[in-house]
């Protein structure tokens, strides 16, 4: 069976995490076998809320990646206005690109194929240090 492209990307970009590690948060697949699922971990970043935590979620990807986003959703308990009672995670840049009907977001906020699994997952982070600081 020929490997698709989104594959063969996802395998790169976790490659590239490897790496490069990034502060704040690490991958790997889920089952070495399934490249469209990865498990994530994001630290808690000092000075926040979140210091000192580490919070577990699945990211996974669909077929046509990167044209279309991937899902998070968060496997430990945390405590945020965009993610819901079963972890799902609601941010713009996770919704598929193009204009938002509903008129709330920009079509430059939303997902594009450009994204990287970096790109999404540090987006996050500072969203939620940001969206935190206002209920400080």
């Amino acid at each position: 069976m020929a490997t698709s492209q989104a594959s063969l990307l996802l395998q790169k970009q976790l490659r590239d995490l490897c790496k490069n590690p990034v502060d704040g948060f690490s991958a790997g697949l889920v089952d070495e076998t399934n490249v469209f699922e990865w498990s994530v971990t994001i630290i808690g970043p000092p000075d926040t809320l979140y210091e000192g935590g580490f919070f577990n979620a699945i990211m996974s990807f669909p077929q046509n990646y990167p044209i279309s986003p991937p899902t998070v959703r968060f496997t430990s308990e945390v405590w945020h206005p965009n993610v819901y009672a079963d972890g799902k995670v609601c941010i713009s840049i996770l919704h598929p690109p193009g204009d938002d009907p509903n008129g709330y977001e920009l079509a430059t906020e939303r997902w594009s194929p450009v994204h990287t699994v970096c790109d999404s997952l540090m987006f996050y982070m500072t969203a939620s240090i940001k969206l935190l600081a206002v209920f400080l």
